[in-house]
């Protein structure tokens, strides 16, 4: 059986593949900010993207995009304007989450939150 921590592994990885597929640049993986983290931080032409990736084996308990609670948001708010900071980021940007069912069905949830 595989542990949580490596599911989330190989769903972090599947979906960089995928945004990399869809010919987005990819930044950073699993930016930290104190107690914040971002999955994957990458650019979709002119936008910085701040992705969620939620992977589940199966949605007997929720689809995995369910599990993106108020406290994550906040949380990836703040990591978010670090981030902005940081790099003196001036452009446009956008929040989005990629929900992962047995390690291959992936649903790409653009502009998911503010």
């Amino acid at each position: 059986m595989q542990k949580t921590t490596e599911i989330g592994k190989k769903g972090e990885n599947l979906a960089k593949d995928f945004l990399i597929a869809k010919n987005y640049t990819i930044l950073f993986m699993n930016w930290r900010y104190k107690h914040s983290e971002i999955d994957i931080i990458a650019q979709d032409g002119k936008m910085i993207v701040f992705v969620e990736v939620k992977s589940r084996k199966n949605n007997q308990y929720g689809n995995p995009e369910e599990f993106v609670t108020k406290h994550k948001i906040k949380k990836m708010h703040e990591a978010a304007e670090a981030y902005i900071v940081q790099f003196d980021w001036q452009g446009e940007l956008r929040f989005d989450i990629i929900a992962i069912e047995n390690n291959k069905d992936i649903t790409h949830f653009e502009d998911a939150f503010y």
